[in-house]
């Protein structure tokens, strides 16, 4: 709802579009708020609905500590995040655009972890990578922004593609979808064979969305969107989502030894390299990003390690990070936003310019290094002990070697970050020599979060302590240790730890920064085509190079060579497991051919050997064509299938009507292209296919075997209304089938229109023999019989149609009816003037009736929600009707007049452009041509 309403606002009032997703998204937080109350007293809020449940997929909500803490984040900071945007964007920037797509977003993360089932979790986890695609590349306009938006989605959605591959494996494993029943599965789980392959694609797909090594590199090129975006998406939500998905899975995967070393390796190696880089960018939001992966690493390794008290260093650190990295990123919008700059070797000085913003920036960089007093000087202590508690043997003094080295260098670039932007100099060559501080609208949310880091330093019990509990025991699914947060836990190694990390890092970059010689230093040039970026394009450059290859071998542009490949493969595939099997013939009874089915069969045989030899002549093709239908029409007639019989015919004259109509606009003969090689492959495969399609259909009908077709014939008047079986199929039990057929028909209509509208063919005014192309005049015989049969033809429909429920007949067939007698009128009178009888309108009134068509079968179906029954479910009965008395109703008769509407619509639609295309004035004999 905000996303449409955002979208529809934003052309209109650029104040109002931000208040309205305002006041959504603080709604929403309301809502969340008046449910913690539940939460916090140990309650686990599940909320369940079928949606899809033949496959796993339903609806399965979960509101407990952990998805609460995360939804707080998701809306609190997105709150704030509207407001910062409302200043931020240019009026060149489409507001309507930008809320739309994040009011979407924000529903995204919320429903990923909100999901209690995982296929759920897959659709929304999917729609965050598809939003973020859009928010990335904002500015499309700018090539660095398109490109960070396709390589962020490559890599989220490759991601997202294996998950749901750990997912289903996981799912069959467990039996079920639903994450609070995997739970108590988690041992059987654990010990089946498919758990390792499963853990591993669930991995992959956590890792790539919260830029774990060596997946790190999209988020640096995702800095390329507009500020806002990159507090939102990178501080509190999107990367976050990988590390919730460990969170929310570590009651099912940790335990088996595979997840804790996995895990853990992954977040070390990235916390320490994401650090050591993140010190000589010299782009400020590249800073950040880098920062940000390395802190996704830190919390990542404290999940992995496994232990109830590393779960919660992980849990609040992931608040704490939320709150100096959003206001960071808000900090580096205003300096580029006041500067339109965020090199650091081009800044300095800006703090006798923009003081206010300067104090921010020093003490959310003060909380990002983890000096005391701080929020982030608590949970780098907490990270700092359980490195060192939780490790042993060797790791025992590498592990804290390790990410005590991490902790040097976020010290080294978080003062770099304050020095070289508000320091080190008066400022440089910058667009805008002229900064001052931002609107207080801009600097507010900022200072709410800067805030909060201070207060958390100060009082973490009270003001994190109950949220960071009840998260952390919903993270590991049992009670917690008895802990304390608190500023002081005495002299320890840990304590020691952070004193060499802040001593070091300062004295670090006082090392690098004399003399500029941190400038100087691009770590772009360190790995040359081994950063993850150069190996990416190489990849995409690989695969697209390759798939140029593979298309120049076998896209040569002949259709018959696309076709032999398709029947050949599909040939393969058939008979790969049929072949050496021993099926043969079946033992049931068969029946004696009588003669009137043996002569239907070599009428048949002998139609598709005339129109072997005879394809060439385009007409007599189409004839030959019309014969095959005719034979399948008897067959049907002999099966007692008078529906499926009368639908073969109807389709089979407008189907010829149609075909004569566009190969008019051709050639009469074809050319004779094929090689004598080609004409015996193609021989090959025709015989291989027929005689494969015949053995199967042979081995089935000669075995007695059990159908889905006793369901329909006991079911079609209890749970249809109709004892028409075929018709109640269609419009029931098989309606969705029905309405996705009507769609595509009417799609290729207008498709028809949109291809060939305008176009004219020059047709000559006598053919190849000297006969006349047109008649001069419409003949008297057939004007005098269109006008006898339309209105016969007419009623004959409606009765078609009212008795279709019960008998043969139906919307398709009357359809099909009325569209026959209509072309019996264009042939009648000719096409404008018939056109003009029905004001057809160039057959635009036809696309109409195509809508309409739509419309009517579309709202029948929505209509069965309104009984909270699923779409397209049909209700009957015998409603008494004065003077007719007692009638039976379905409503599935609505839907049937949308068929109804869909086909005679589309036929008309074609016949009219079809039509249109040969009405220029004749040219010479023989000549043909055509004319957009």
């Amino acid at each position: 709802m905000g996303s449409l309403l955002a979208w529809w606002l934003g052309p209109r009032s650029r104040a109002l579009t931000a208040g309205v997703a305002a006041l959504i998204t603080a709604t929403s937080l309301g809502l969340l708020v008046s449910l913690a109350p539940s939460v916090f007293d140990g309650q686990v809020l599940l909320e369940f609905h079928p949606w899809v449940p033949e496959i796993g997929l339903n609806l399965g909500l979960r509101l407990d500590g952990l998805s609460l803490m995360f939804a707080g984040l998701i809306l609190g900071i997105g709150l704030l995040i509207i407001l910062y945007a409302s200043f931020y964007l240019s009026p060149q920037d489409s507001a309507a655009k930008f809320y739309a797509v994040m009011m979407l977003f924000m529903a995204a993360m919320l429903g990923v972890v909100l999901s209690d089932n995982l296929l759920l979790l897959v659709v929304f986890w999917e729609l965050t990578s598809l939003t973020s695609f859009l928010l990335v590349g904002y500015w499309s306009h700018r090539p660095d922004a398109r490109a960070g938006a396709r390589q962020a989605l490559a890599v989220t959605g490759g991601g997202g593609l294996a998950m749901l591959g750990g997912f289903v494996l996981l799912g069959q494993i467990a039996g079920t979808f639903e994450l609070s029943e995997m739970v108590g599965r988690a041992n059987d789980i654990q010990a089946d064979p498919l758990f390792v392959p499963a853990l591993l694609l669930i991995l992959l797909g956590a890792f790539t969305k919260s830029a774990q090594f060596p997946f790190h590199f999209w988020l640096p090129d995702a800095m390329a969107a507009p500020t806002p975006v990159s507090a939102y998406l990178h501080s509190a939500t999107m990367v976050k989502a990988g590390v919730f998905l460990l969170m929310r899975m570590y009651p099912v995967l940790a335990g088996s030894g595979w997840f804790e070393v996995i895990v853990t390796t992954a977040g070390l190696v990235t916390v320490l390299f994401a650090a050591f880089i993140a010190l000589f960018k010299h782009d400020l939001k590249g800073l950040l990003a880098y920062s940000t992966v390395s802190h996704l690493g830190l919390v990542t390794f404290l999940v992995g390690l496994g232990s109830p008290l590393a779960a919660v260093a992980a849990v609040f650190h992931v608040l704490n990070h939320a709150t100096f990295k959003a206001s960071l990123f808000m900090i580096a919008g205003i300096v580029d936003h006041e500067t339109h700059s965020r090199d650091m070797r081009q800044l300095g000085g800006l703090y006798r310019l923009m003081p206010w913003t300067a104090t921010l920036s020093m003490v959310a960089a003060a909380s990002m290094a983890g000096v005391p007093l701080t929020n982030g000087f608590l949970s780098k202590e907490m990270f700092f002990t359980e490195a060192v508690v939780g490790t042993a043997g060797i790791w025992s003094w590498l592990v804290p070697a390790a990410v005590t080295m991490a902790g040097i260098f976020s010290v080294a670039y978080s003062l770099r970050f304050v020095h070289d932007t508000y320091f080190n100099g008066p400022l440089g060559d910058v667009p805008n020599a002229h900064p001052h501080e931002p609107p207080l609208g801009m600097k507010l949310p900022a200072m709410l979060l800067v805030s909060l880091c201070i207060l958390v330093g100060l009082l973490p019990a009270v003001t994190f302590g109950p949220l960071v509990d009840v998260a952390a025991t919903a993270m590991v699914a049992r009670s917690l240790p008895e802990y304390h947060l608190s500023i002081w836990h005495g002299f320890n190694l840990p304590l020691l730890m952070s004193v060499i990390a802040l001593v070091a890092g300062i004295a670090l970059y006082l090392w690098l920064a004399r003399g500029r010689r941190l400038h100087r230093i691009s770590s772009e040039d360190w790995f040359g085509p081994a950063t993850g970026r150069q190996m990416f394009e190489s990849a995409i450059h690989g695969l697209f190079g390759l798939a140029g290859r593979v298309s120049a071998r076998l896209e040569n542009g002949s259709l018959q060579r696309y076709l032999a490949w398709m029947v050949a493969a599909a040939i393969v595939v058939g008979a790969a497991p049929l072949l050496g099997s021993g099926i043969g013939t079946g033992a049931r009874e068969l029946l004696p051919a009588n003669p009137l089915s043996v002569a239907v069969w070599l009428l048949l045989l002998a139609t598709c050997v005339a129109l072997t030899v005879s394809h060439h002549q385009r007409f007599l093709a189409v004839v030959l064509v019309g014969v095959v239908g005719l034979a399948a029409s008897l067959a049907f007639v002999s099966l007692s299938a008078p529906d499926l019989a009368l639908t073969q015919l109807s389709v089979e004259l407008v189907s010829t009507v149609l075909l004569l109509m566009g190969l008019a606009l051709l050639p009469q003969h074809s050319p004779r292209e094929s090689t004598a090689a080609r004409k015996l492959r193609d021989a090959c495969l025709a015989l291989a296919g027929g005689a494969g399609m015949t053995w199967i259909a042979w081995v089935l009908l000669t075995r007695d075997h059990s159908s889905i077709s006793w369901f329909f014939l006991e079911n079609a008047i209890p749970l249809g209304g109709g004892s028409n079986v075929v018709n109640v199929i269609l419009v029931d039990f098989r309606g969705y089938d029905t309405f996705g057929e009507i769609t595509v028909l009417g799609i290729a209509a207008i498709g028809v229109l949109a291809l060939m509208e305008g176009m004219r063919t020059r047709r000559p005014a006598v053919d190849e023999h000297g006969l006349g192309w047109t008649f001069r005049d419409h003949p008297l015989l057939l004007r005098v019989a269109a006008n006898v049969v339309l209105p016969v033809a007419l009623v004959f429909t409606i009765y078609i149609f009212m008795r279709g429920h019960n008998m043969p007949g139906g919307g398709f067939i009357a359809g099909l009816i009325t569209a026959v007698a209509l072309v019996l009128q264009y042939m009648a009178m000719g096409q404008d003037q018939a056109e003009v009888h029905l004001r057809a309108e160039h057959g635009r009134r036809f696309v109409r009736w195509i809508g309409a068509g739509l419309g009517i079968a579309g709202l029948t179906g929505v209509a069965a929600f309104l009984f909270g029954r699923p779409f397209l479910t049909s209700a009957h009965g015998h409603p008494h009707v004065p003077l007719l008395g007692e009638l039976p109703f379905a409503s599935a008769a609505l839907f049937d007049l949308g068929v109804y509407l869909t086909v005679v619509g589309g036929t008309l639609l074609t016949i009219s452009v079809l039509g249109a295309a040969s009405q220029e004035p004749p040219g010479p004999a023989g000549q043909h041509g055509s004319t957009p």
